[in-house]
C-alpha cells in the first residue's frame, strides 16, 4: 500500500491572481483532483486523502463555505461513473453532523456506489481536524508521503498521527495548476529518499550510533 496524502492549497491566490471570485479558483481546484486521480494508480499509488475542508474553514465568509458545499454536492454526483470506471472508492472522514443536506446524501450515494471498488481508494477529509479524530480514535491509514501545494510548510491539523513517519514534499505550485506530472515528481522524489523510522540504513557499519 502506498498512501499519498494532499493538502490542496492555493485556489484563492490562483483565483486573486487573475481577478476572478474565490469561487472560481476552487472549481479549478476540483478540475485539478480530476487530474490526480486519474493518475495517481499509475504511480503506484493505492491509497490518497486529501484535504478538502477543514473544521476551521467554517469561520471563512459564508459565501465563500455555501459555495463550496454547492461545489462539492455537484462535484460528487458527476464523478461517480467515472470512479466506478477506473476502480476509486470514495470515502469521507471528518464530521458528518455539519455538512449540508446535499453535501450528505451526495457522499453517502458516492461511498455506497463505489464501495467494491479497490484500484484507488480516495478519501476526501470534509469538516475535518485531526486533533478531534485522534480523540475519537478515529484514524487513517499511515501517510507514506504529504504533500502541500502553494508553497506552504505546514500541516494545519491534518492527518498528524497518520503522518509521524511521512515523507514530506513542498511545492509552490498552487494547487488548480497541480498536473499529474507534479504528482508523479513528488512520487519520484519520495522514491529516491531512505526511509529509516528511527533506525540506520541497511548495513550500516559506523563505530557511532
Amino acid at each position: 500500500m502506498f498512501h499519498v496524502a494532499i493538502i490542496m492549497d492555493g485556489n484563492g491566490r490562483w483565483a486573486s491572481q487573475r481577478s476572478l471570485p474565490r469561487l472560481a479558483g476552487h472549481r479549478e481546484g476540483a478540475e485539478a483532483l480530476r487530474r490526480t486521480v486519474q493518475a495517481a494508480p499509475g504511480l503506484g499509488v493505492t491509497d490518497l486523502t486529501v484535504y478538502a475542508f477543514s473544521s476551521d474553514n467554517w469561520s471563512r465568509p459564508v459565501s465563500e463555505v455555501n459555495g463550496l458545499m454547492r461545489l462539492l454536492a455537484r462535484f460528487l454526483p458527476a464523478e461517480t461513473s467515472r470512479c466506478l470506471e477506473n476502480g476509486v472508492r470514495v470515502s469521507a472522514i471528518g464530521r458528518r453532523d455539519r455538512l449540508p443536506g446535499p453535501v450528505l446524501r451526495a457522499l453517502d450515494a458516492i461511498e455506497f456506489q463505489t464501495r467494491a471498488q479497490q484500484r484507488l481508494h480516495l478519501r476526501v477529509a470534509l469538516d475535518y481536524s485531526s486533533r478531534d479524530r485522534i480523540r475519537a480514535g478515529d484514524l487513517a491509514p499511515d501517510v507514506d508521503l504529504m504533500i502541500r501545494t502553494a508553497g506552504e510548510q505546514r500541516l494545519s491539523d491534518f492527518l498528524l498521527w497518520e503522518a509521524a513517519y511521512a515523507e514530506f514534499h513542498f511545492t509552490q505550485r498552487l494547487w488548480p495548476d497541480f498536473q499529474g506530472a507534479d504528482l508523479a515528481a513528488a512520487v519520484a522524489d519520495f522514491n529516491r529518499r531512505q526511509r529509516r523510522f528511527g533506525g540506520l540504513p541497511a548495513g550500516y557499519c559506523g563505530i557511532h550510533a
